[in-house]
């Protein structure tokens, strides 16, 4: 819920609060005072487009904020935490949009420096503006599918999210059989490359790690005379030569030697020590023990240097053409093996993809069958629900029809489909054409909408439209821009009451002309304008009281509001709407 908006600088509002109403409030006021103003506030706390006239002449800046109260859990708390949005003591959160003369605009979230973008997320939960645009939008064919799949809810995003897996998977197959059979030449080309370096590769049979471990053998043959040397005399110098001279004493018999004095003594630092020392004497043993072994596997054996060397020019080809080393030479043929099985353009591999395609496509038809049976009882659903509608903003007469049609593939058309005796266009969306069509009364024919009603009458039809899909809408508040805009009497009163039943399960926030709609507000906002001698229109925004209401509704019904006639005209339309909300 909104539960209050800030205005400073925008247009050809200085400075305004609006406290707004949990269930309906009206904004209203004279022409040219500024009250589209509100709903711009609104765009732009939505994330909406920054214009730069929009921010009033002589000021520094245009700032918008909103005080928001998201319910615990909800899609709009749970981005506020993710951005790190402060919230209030109260739990509310602060939105705030400002705007430079030269076009740069700055977006906050609870405290927070955002993109705008997080704004419109957090609009896309909270926040629902309807004006005469959303009309025109909701006018065109394209749009009107899109109108019946947010109607019908979980029943069409369901079979539609699974109609787009397979789609996709569909799609895929197709394309590869095309790129199989178009061009093959290249294909096989490219398998030629491919075949002759995993042959190559697969002749020599390297082994992971090879290289390098080869590079060390052929420097210990190389180097085996060298290598000798250097271990027999660490031997010697450790343990001692076997034929040696006995005045010269090893390692390990010095160390022997320097424990048993230091153990001989009464000291328990000096026994300490002889410890470490048969410690060290202990790993001098184990070193001559591997110094023999290495002695006794080190071989000079020039024939095994040769075949080491031949081996590891073989394997020198193989980096050189195909990665640095035997491990990446060794991936290049996975991936190769793969691509190859991927190009294999035998008759046998486009056999199993023409059977993988045939068999998507008949998984994809049914999934169409059922999305199409799905949008068409939600059609007849909403039909029947806008019709209602109709009904009791004074159109008892007319029919609201939403027509469900197939879209026919053309020639040559990649998305094509066969589906039972007709070839479908399998879109992104579906199959499914959806058009709104207007019979005013039984003897007119169904026509579409913009085709088949007058100003006053499509204003009626996309209200019933907007209040009929609010009720499907989850977002708790819903602003109404003009849209009784074009009718009046009898039913202008039956659009205050569809806005105030309305607000019984949403907080609602209408800019009106008409008094018979203002009459059922819950709070009653005006946005007044005047010209100082500078002449610069400033215009502000307050709440009428009761005494004051009166005047105002009066003014609007016919700019009688200084006559007895024109408030007790305004009177009897409050309490008229104060009597049939007592029994709403």
């Amino acid at each position: 819920m909104l539960t209050e908006m800030r205005i400073e600088g925008l247009g050809v509002i200085d400075e305004a609060t609006l406290d707004l109403h949990p269930r309906l409030t009206v904004v209203t006021g004279e022409t040219g005072a500024g009250k589209t103003i509100v709903v711009t506030g609104l765009q732009l706390l939505a994330g909406g487009r920054a214009d730069a006239s929009r921010v009033r002449r002589g000021a520094e800046r245009a700032i918008v904020e909103g005080r928001f109260r998201p319910t615990e859990g909800s899609p709009a708390a749970k981005l506020a935490d993710a951005v790190g949005a402060r919230t209030d003591e109260d739990g509310s959160l602060i939105a705030s949009r400002t705007l430079t003369p030269d076009g740069r605009s700055r977006a906050y979230l609870g405290g927070r420096s955002v993109p705008a973008a997080v704004l419109a997320e957090l609009a896309e939960g909270m926040l629902a503006v309807h004006g005469q645009n959303d009309q025109l939008r909701l006018l065109r064919v394209g749009e009107q599918r899109a109108v019946l799949d947010r109607f019908a809810g979980e029943a069409v995003a369901g079979p539609l999210n699974a109609y787009r897996r397979v789609r996709e998977q569909w799609l895929t197959c197709c394309a590869q059989l095309v790129s199989r059979r178009d061009q093959s030449q290249q294909l096989a080309r490219e398998l030629d490359v491919l075949a002759h370096g995993l042959a190559e590769i697969t002749a020599v049979n390297p082994q992971p790690g090879e290289d390098a471990a080869l590079l060390a053998e052929v420097r210990r043959l190389a180097d085996a005379d060298q290598l000798r040397e250097a271990a027999a005399i660490a031997q010697s110098a450790v343990c001692g030569a076997p034929e040696g001279d006995p005045d010269q004493p090893s390692a390990i018999d010095l160390v022997v030697q320097a424990r048993r004095r230091l153990q001989a003594v009464n000291d328990p630092a000096l026994q300490a020590l002889g410890e470490r020392l048969e410690e060290a004497a202990a790993v001098l043993g184990d070193v001559t023990a591997e110094l023999s072994s290495y002695l006794e596997a080190l071989n000079a054996d020039p024939i095994r240097l040769t075949q080491a060397l031949a081996r590891q020019a073989e394997l020198k080809r193989l980096t050189r053409q195909y990665a640095a080393d035997i491990d990446g030479v060794l991936a290049w043929a996975r991936q190769a093996r793969q691509r190859v099985a991927a190009l294999d353009t035998s008759d046998e591999a486009i056999a199993a993809l023409v059977a993988r395609r045939e068999q998507l496509a008949t998984e994809l038809a049914g999934h169409l069958t059922t999305l199409t049976t799905a949008r068409t009882a939600a059609a007849r659903e909403l039909s029947d629900a806008v019709t209602a509608e109709l009904a009791e903003l004074g159109m008892g007469q007319a029919q609201l029809s939403v027509v469900v049609s197939p879209t026919l593939a053309g020639d040559g058309d990649e998305a094509a489909l066969t589906v039972g005796p007709a070839r479908l266009r399998a879109g992104p969306e579906g199959a499914d054409e959806v058009e709104l069509r207007l019979a005013p009364h039984p003897c007119a024919g169904a026509l579409p909408v913009h085709k088949g009603a007058s100003g006053g009458e499509l204003s009626r039809v996309m209200l019933a439209l907007e209040v009929v899909l609010a009720d499907a809408d989850p977002v708790p508040t819903m602003v109404f821009d003009e849209v009784d805009a074009g009718v009046g009497g009898r039913a202008a009163v039956e659009i205050g009451r569809r806005l105030a039943r309305l607000a019984r399960s949403h907080q609602v926030v209408v800019v009106t002309h008409l008094a018979q709609v203002a009459a059922y507000a819950d709070r009653h906002l005006v946005v007044d304008k005047a010209t100082p001698a500078t002449g610069l229109t400033r215009s502000g925004v307050r709440e009428l009281d009761e005494v004051a209401r009166v005047g105002e509704l009066a003014r609007m019904l016919a700019g009688l509001g200084d006559t007895d006639t024109g408030r007790a005209h305004a009177e009897e339309l409050l309490a008229n709407a104060r009597e049939w909300q007592t029994v709403l």
